[in-house]
């Protein structure tokens, strides 16, 4: 049985070399201001990779069913094979339709999955309550503010997303390169 520590993460983070963990940060910061640089454009991309995976898994899906036939469902994974690949084509093919179904769906989820992570939090506030809480009254905003603007948000929202989680991650890994390395400790 394996067991997860901090340990264990302090020997992988102590594997990357540092040169490598401040390349990424710079990589990931300079991607990240190059795509919000022009998000319509980085959103428009980004549906078209979305339904490119959509197509390759559809593939998969289908061709698994001939490869699982004794499972069940043989019929079921066909028809979830083929729903995918027209769907992924159908976002590469018209990636503008694609980014504002993509934006919809995701504004009602992140509605959605506030509501229950508010009312979670209010059900176990002792244990975990104020921060499940807040999580989902952002949610719950963040679901609103996209509904709300679209469809014009649904030209922009993957884009803003992709760009600050590259920002983010770039400043992660800075973050990570200026944490001494175990065993090298610094007086």
């Amino acid at each position: 049985m394996m067991s997860l520590n901090s340990s264990s993460a302090l020997n992988a983070q102590a594997q990357v070399p540092l040169w490598a963990r401040i390349l990424l940060g710079v990589v990931f910061i300079v991607a990240g201001f190059f795509i919000l640089g022009d998000v319509i454009v980085a959103t428009l991309i980004s549906t078209v990779i979305i339904g490119a995976c959509a197509i390759v898994a559809g593939v998969y899906e289908v061709f698994h069913a001939f490869w699982t036939k004794g499972w069940g469902g043989f019929f079921w994974h066909i028809i979830l094979g083929i729903l995918y690949v027209i769907g992924g084509v159908m976002l590469v093919t018209q990636p503008v339709a694609g980014s504002l179904v993509l934006t919809y769906v995701l504004g009602v989820v992140l509605l959605v999955s506030g509501f229950v992570r508010l009312y979670l939090g209010t059900i176990f506030w002792s244990q975990f309550g104020w921060p499940l809480a807040l999580s989902g009254i952002f949610g719950v905003i963040a679901g609103l503010i996209i509904l709300f603007g679209w469809p014009v948000s649904g030209l922009f929202v993957l884009g803003y997303l992709l760009g600050f989680d590259m920002l983010f991650q770039g400043v992660g890994w800075l973050l990570l390169a200026l944490q001494p390395r175990p065993g090298n400790a610094t007086a």
